[in-house]
This record gives C-alpha cells, sequence and structure tokens, in this order.
C-alpha cells in the first residue's frame, strides 16, 4: 500500500535523516524516497505528520497472549490489535498459555496463526516442561521452529542446577534464557512491597532482597559458563546496580524493565486497587528514580509492556486474591513520555535493543529498506477506553484516564493502520 507521509520528524540514530523533517514515501513495503517537499501521486495516500515523530517500529519483549488455550484472556487478533494501537509493529509473546509453549508443535501453531498479520509475533518457548522448573523443554527444537528465546513468563525457577543446565545446554545453539528475578524462599507469599506502606495495608512484603539475590544467583550461573543471559522486568535499585557491576565485568547480562514500573509507585495502593496488583511489586520512589537512571546509562537495555490480561472474575475480587498483572500495551508510550523519555531514549529503549537482544533484524529509515515504522505524536491527549481499547480483557488503572502521547500510525509488512489524529 502507497503512503505519502508529509513534515514528520525522524527518530531513528541508525538513519542519517535522524532529528530531521522531512516527507517520507512507501510503496510496495519499501521506503523509495525520504526529502522535503516529496509531490503526491495519485497512487498514493497522504498522511500529514506535523507535530508527531516517525520511528522504527516498536517491539515488546515481555507480552502474554492466552494463544493457545486461554483466548478468553486474549487470543491473537485482540493481543495483535491492542499492539498495533500501542504503536507495536513486533511482539515476543510469552510461553504461559494451555498447553504451554514447550515444543515445536506450539511454535508453529503460534507463527501460523499469526502469519499475514501487520504486526510480527515471535514466539517465546519455555524452558521447562508445564514451567515447573524440573525437566528442559524441547529447546533445540522450539529454536529451530522459530522461537526467539525461552522464558517461564512471571515464573521465577529456584533450582540453581536446573538453571545451570539449561545455559549450558543453549550454549550449543546460540539460545537466550530470559529470567524472572525472584527468590521464592524470601518472597514466600507476600504481594506488594516490602516498606512501611505494607506494614500500614496490613499485608505482608516482598523484600528488594529476593529480587537481588536471584540477580546475582543468576549473574554467578552466567559467568560460571560465559553464556548470555537476559533479566525480565527488574523493580529496585539494588538490581540495577548489581546488573551495571556485572556489565563492567564483562558478564553477558542484558535487562528490560516495565513501562509502569517508571511511573506508578506503592503509594497507589492505598486503595486496594487490584488493577495495581502487579509482579514484580510497585516499589518506591527511590527505586524508580534509579531505573531511570538505569535506562540513560545504558544499565537497562529495553523497556517492555509486561502486557498481562485478565477476566474480569480474576481482577475485580479482594486485592489478595486478585492475579497480578495489567494490560499494558495501547500504554506504554504514554507512560514513557510521562517519565520523562525523550524520542531518542524510547527508539532505543522499544525499537532497536530489543530486537538486538533477540537477533532480530532492525528496522532502518532509509531509502531501500523494508517500511516499519511507527508514527505517534508526543503531545495529543486522548482517553483511555473501553470504547477503543483493543484488547479482550480490561484490566488497566488507566482506563477511563486521559493520557498524552497518541499512536497516530503504523506500518509493516505492507499493511498500515491509521488512528484517530
Amino acid at each position: 500500500m502507497n503512503l505519502l507521509v508529509k513534515g514528520i520528524t525522524i527518530a531513528d540514530p541508525n538513519s542519517e535523516f535522524n532529528q530531521k523533517t522531512c516527507d517520507v514515501r512507501v510503496e510496495q513495503g519499501k521506503i523509495t524516497a525520504i526529502s522535503k517537499n516529496l509531490t503526491q501521486t495519485k497512487e498514493e495516500t497522504v498522511f500529514e505528520g506535523k507535530g508527531a515523530i516517525l520511528s522504527p517500529g516498536f517491539f515488546d519483549l515481555n507480552c502474554t497472549i492466552g494463544d493457545p488455550g486461554l483466548e478468553t484472556k486474549e487470543d491473537i487478533e485482540t493481543g495483535t490489535a491492542a499492539g498495533k494501537a500501542g504503536g507495536f509493529t513486533g511482539l515476543a509473546v510469552l510461553p504461559s498459555t494451555k498447553p504451554v509453549v514447550q515444543s515445536k508443535g506450539e511454535v508453529e501453531y503460534i507463527l501460523n496463526k499469526a502469519k499475514g498479520n501487520l504486526v510480527d509475533v515471535y514466539p517465546i518457548g519455555a524452558i521447562s516442561r508445564d514451567l515447573e522448573g524440573k525437566e528442559l523443554a524441547e529447546l533445540f527444537d522450539m529454536k529451530n521452529a522459530g522461537a526467539v528465546a525461552f522464558s517461564e513468563g512471571s515464573k521465577a525457577i529456584s533450582d540453581d542446577g536446573f538453571v545451570s543446565r539449561a545455559l549450558q545446554y543453549c550454549l550449543g545453539f546460540n539460545g537466550l534464557l530470559m529470567l524472572y528475578p525472584e527468590n521464592k524462599s524470601i518472597a514466600g507469599k507476600a504481594q506488594i512491597n516490602e516498606s512501611k506502606n505494607n506494614v500500614l495495608l496490613g499485608m505482608k512484603g516482598i523484600p528488594a532482597l529476593a529480587e537481588e539475590m536471584q540477580i546475582s544467583r543468576d549473574i554467578f550461573l552466567a559467568t560460571y559458563h560465559d553464556a548470555p543471559i537476559h533479566i525480565s522486568n527488574i523493580s529496585t535499585a539494588g538490581s540495577v546496580a548489581i546488573i551495571k557491576k556485572a556489565k563492567k565485568d564483562g558478564v553477558k547480562i542484558t535487562c528490560d524493565v516495565a513501562a509502569h514500573q517508571l511511573v506508578f509507585t506503592e503509594d497507589l495502593l492505598n486503595d486496594f486497587d487490584s488493577n495495581y496488583k502487579v509482579k514484580p511489586p510497585l516499589r518506591i520512589k527511590a527505586d524508580q528514580k534509579a531505573l531511570l537512571v538505569g535506562l540513560k546509562d545504558g544499565t537497562i537495555d529495553a523497556i517492555s509492556s509486561q502486557h498481562r490480561p485478565h477476566e474480569i472474575e480474576f481482577k475485580d475480587v479482594e486485592f489478595e486474591i486478585a492475579a497480578y498483572g495489567i494490560i499494558a500495551l495501547q500504554t506504554v508510550l504514554p507512560l514513557l513520555l510521562q517519565a520523562g523519555l525523550d524520542e531518542t531514549t524510547i527508539v532505543e529503549k522499544l525499537s532497536i535493543n530489543p530486537r538486538q537482544l533477540l537477533n532480530l533484524p532492525v528496522p532502518t529509515i532509509k531509502v531501500g529498506s523494508e517500511a516499519n515504522f511507527t508514527i505517534y505524536n508526543p503531545t495529543q491527549k486522548w482517553e483511555y477506553n473501553s470504547a477503543n481499547n483493543a484488547s479482550k480483557s480490561s484490566n488497566s488503572p488507566l482506563l477511563g484516564k486521559t493520557l498524552t502521547g497518541k499512536v497516530q500510525l503504523i506500518y509493516n509488512n505492507k499493511q498500515y493502520q491509521t488512528y484517530e489524529q
């Protein structure tokens, strides 16, 4: 589909047009011209990009879609629709389904189900059978079938020897483990951050120590095997410090942070709103500040949505029995802008680095390249509501709120989708 984008500011450090305002022409899925004052042809649609940013398409490292088996939470159609509305042209989906994505059959099912979509969907395979942390899943077969990494989702693996063997095995075929950082014996059955606040609320707290001890263990194992490792969804100042030192010491470690951890803090739990119940839990302002510093100095490699859809009966209940997680694909951009991130940081942490971590091609805004980009207006206000919520679930504390930062168009796979300007 042919498209002419007029007067758009390009944000792509790999492009010679980075930070320049230009017109961009797309013909048959390829960028064919980038210049000023391009003239519209009869065969193309014009998009006025004044005040907007064009960046390589966003990519999410940590997204849950219920297909197969849990489609009442989210299916591939609604998950990719939510992704599109949030500016994502690529989603790496976790194996926390029913059945678990643990063999090439489930990987192939997801790839076939998502074929032809504007949004590229990449399966992440399970590390262990049934996510039990006891027996290795079919890692090599899944990698050959198209799995881009291996994870247990939001479950931590307590067996040190099991993680050690998984790392050693993955070395043989360049597999990447993405590990959730929580020491279960320290965290126990607590559900919110350990602080003065958890005492006031009368609930047990998860100490930062639980996250930081687990990361330290994973660093020791990665060092021992000289293997790459990725830590998903870090949330504490101590985690940032530990990972920063490990990188300085030459450990092959990367990590990401969920967008909501950059804006939300534990103070929001005072009304026991279960839509703020996430894992890792919302922390204190000092942790949030450290996470932002870690993003800017390169310690934190990427930002993820940590999209976790749930049916209403799992969230519209007492806080202590509610499920963890929020739907997040459509609200990542507004949260990053609210956190004060500029377009350079956003494109690096949300478009470029996530793909590099998974050894996937990184889109570039240059003549001759395949068109894969997101256009957003960083100052446009919009209301996130039930009418424009593309997810099948509605467990978000931001529904009904006015947000700043609106995706206006995405283009990928010779398809584009526009949203109200």
